[in-house]
């Protein structure tokens, strides 16, 4: 897989005339050239339904004159340039108006994308409906006439679908198609079939040849479903709706799955099929060095100009960028991520009831995890979890008779628990699987209520501080150690019992504990993940972090002074000997209604890094500049360092 890739879209109408006809061989290669491109994912099918070259399993774009997708994969060929090549699977226009009845409906018959015929928009088809021939018919095409480099289809997954094909299906089995579950094992199997169809149709031309589907999201805890694809595209265009959260929270969970993956961001200013939107190059560079800093290749997405040619302020954009990921990437090929904690997905564990992308309570477990600049993976239950001195629970998380034996087997062998909220209780809700130092006397009655830690907060001075979140009632065991004291408000906000704008002050009166430690870990009462993710308080940061640096201890692998906006990582280079610390900044704001975006690049000076490997170093350098970087090492194996200035993205490399 290459490191530097651009997804180049075409989804074009039958209305626009002169499709291609400004397409040059010279002016692509020179702007793939201009933005650095190794690798560049061209078209032979669109969300319209057109094919952009001759086809007898599909339809040519009909104000199309030649063969645009050879053009471009000659061009890029003889420059080195790969081409995978794309198809849309989900969504065929000119084809959903002829045959509605293989499109995928809901229970009410409507259709999506667009629920109906009379909107602006696409259709998304069945794959369990006879358009899966006619996909697949298109797949072979391509893969016999053309030397792809890989096939990428897009908008496919697991779908619950109501069509007459699904609902006679599950009618001829004996099922009740208003069975939602029936519904779903349906959809499961039916994205089964088509994956492997789809491998079969490759394999039989060209066994091996990379295959990618695309949903949009890599689903935590769903091997199986990312087992489908030869890599991980991760889809997520921070301002596209996906945010800045998003990449760091699926690609720490990539990381463990063995296949290769790069990040997908775009150029756009806002998402897909922006044409004259732009993003600040500065923004690509610092999303760039982010999925390099995660162990992942780089995708921007770019849409072409229905006349072909490409545009030169884009690929500027990307040059910038892509010029400085060049220059790393012999410091980015064949790593492994160095971790003290595993989050345990709330997504992965199947616990979570509608998540879209990222799910609250893992969002805002990630945000607090970058800014308190810990190492950190993002895990399921196949993940090994003895790779880590502490296993964070977040917020719902049910033991499971799977998961029990599992975090059992873990705490035996030394590890340590982070528990939030509702995690650490059996499935019934009704008493905790696992000794954390606690019993279980229901869910507190009162909301919000108040904390009053028993520690030292870094930023804040004593106080009771609010917690906006669902809350537990517990009681303390003689295996376990207040924390800090929960207080209840005098009463909950209602119409004859209110108080002041927004809810009630505390009685300022004990009322159990709100949290605990025992030999198993560190157990809060509330869902201070989740509550993090919606108003971002730094009680809760500060608590969070106060936790884990208490479990982790002296064994805390990288300390740093790196503002909370900077984001760290260190990455294994075993081939190499090496370890490469990631360092990161820069401040996302928000702009419109709710863009996140880019632009200023504030260096930052005299960042300090304390790293423990528990091996000896030989030298530190910074990467690619090759300066060597002065660096003591204590008593205890920890190597020090200080880096002068930081802009963006620096690598500091530690030979071992």
């Amino acid at each position: 897989m290459r490191f530097r890739q651009v997804h180049l879209d075409f989804h074009t109408s039958e209305a626009i005339p002169g499709i291609g006809r400004d397409f040059d061989k010279g002016q692509f290669q020179d702007m793939l050239r201009k933005g650095h491109v190794d690798s560049i994912t061209v078209f032979s099918k669109c969300h319209h339904g057109w094919a952009y070259h001759p086809s007898e399993a599909n339809e040519m774009h009909p104000h199309l004159t030649f063969d645009l997708l050879g053009g471009m994969i000659e061009a890029a060929h003889e420059i080195g340039v790969k081409t995978p090549v794309y198809l849309s699977a989900g969504l065929d226009e000119k084809l959903a108006r002829r045959h509605p009845e293989w499109l995928i409906r809901d229970v009410n018959d409507n259709t999506n994308w667009v629920d109906g015929f009379m909107k602006p928009g696409y259709h998304q088809f069945c794959m369990n409906s006879p358009y899966l021939d006619v996909l697949l018919s298109q797949i072979d095409e391509v893969v016999r006439r053309y030397d792809a480099d890989g096939i990428f289809l897009d908008i496919v997954g697991v779908r619950k679908c109501f069509c007459h094909t699904c609902v006679g299906q599950l009618l001829a089995e004996g099922k009740d198609p208003r069975d939602t579950a029936a519904v779903v094992e349906l959809g499961e199997r039916t994205y089964a079939t088509y994956a492997r169809r789809v491998r079969e149709t490759i394999d039989a031309v060209k066994p091996g040849l990379p295959v990618f589907h695309n949903g949009g999201h890599i689903r935590r805890g769903r091997r199986d479903l990312a087992a489908m694809n030869s890599h991980l595209e991760l889809e997520s265009l921070p301002t596209g709706g996906w945010g800045y959260d998003h990449f760091p929270l699926s690609a720490r969970y990539a990381q463990g799955l063995g296949l290769p993956f790069l990040g997908m961001t775009g150029k756009f200013h806002t998402s897909w099929g922006e044409f004259g939107g732009y993003k600040h190059p500065n923004a690509l560079r610092y999303e760039t060095a982010l999925s390099i800093a995660n162990g992942a290749r780089c995708s921007i997405g770019d849409q072409l100009h229905p006349e072909g040619w490409m545009d030169p302020a884009t690929y500027a954009i990307i040059g910038a960028a892509y010029a400085e990921v060049e220059s790393k990437e012999a410091w980015c090929t064949d790593v492994r991520s160095v971790a003290d904690v595993g989050l345990f997905s709330v997504e992965a564990s199947g616990q979570e009831e509608g998540a879209e992308r990222t799910g609250d309570s893992d969002a805002g477990a990630v945000r607090m995890l970058l800014e308190g600049h810990v190492l950190f993976d993002v895990i399921d239950m196949a993940s090994d979890f003895h790779r880590y001195r502490v296993i964070i629970l977040p917020d719902r998380i049910a033991i499971t008779g799977e998961l029990g034996e599992k975090v059992k087997a873990f705490l035996a062998q030394g590890g340590k628990l982070l528990a939030t909220g509702a995690s650490g209780l059996n499935v019934e809700g009704t008493d905790f699987a696992i000794e954390l130092g606690v019993r279980y006397a229901g869910v507190n009655a009162y909301k919000p209520s108040y904390f009053r830690p028993h520690f030292a907060l870094e930023s804040l001075p004593e106080a009771s501080f609010v917690f906006y979140s669902k809350g537990q009632q517990i009681e303390v065991t003689e295996e376990g150690t207040v924390l800090g004291d929960r207080e209840n408000p005098y009463f909950n906000r209602d119409v004859f019992t209110f108080c002041s704008h927004q809810h009630t002050p505390s009685a300022l009166q004990p009322n159990g504990p709100g949290m605990v430690e025992s030999r198993s870990g560190i157990y809060i009462a509330w869902n201070v993940f989740e509550e993090y993710a919606s108003v971002g308080s730094l009680v809760l940061k500060e608590s969070v972090l106060y936790a884990l640096n208490k479990l982790i201890g002296a064994a805390k692998t990288l300390s740093t002074n790196l503002p909370a906006q900077g984001v760290v990582t260190l990455m294994e280079q075993p081939a190499e000997g090496r370890y490469v610390n990631h360092l990161l900044y820069a401040v996302p704001v928000k702009r419109g209604k709710g863009v996140e975006v880019i632009e200023d690049l504030m260096p930052v000076y005299g960042t300090k890094v304390s790293v423990r490997l528990g091996k000896p170093v030989k030298h530190v350098y910074l990467a690619p500049q090759m300066t060597e970087l002065a660096f003591e090492t204590d008593a205890e194996g920890t190597v020090h360092y200080e880096v002068p200035k930081l802009l963006c993205h620096q690598m500091v490399v530690m030979d071992v």
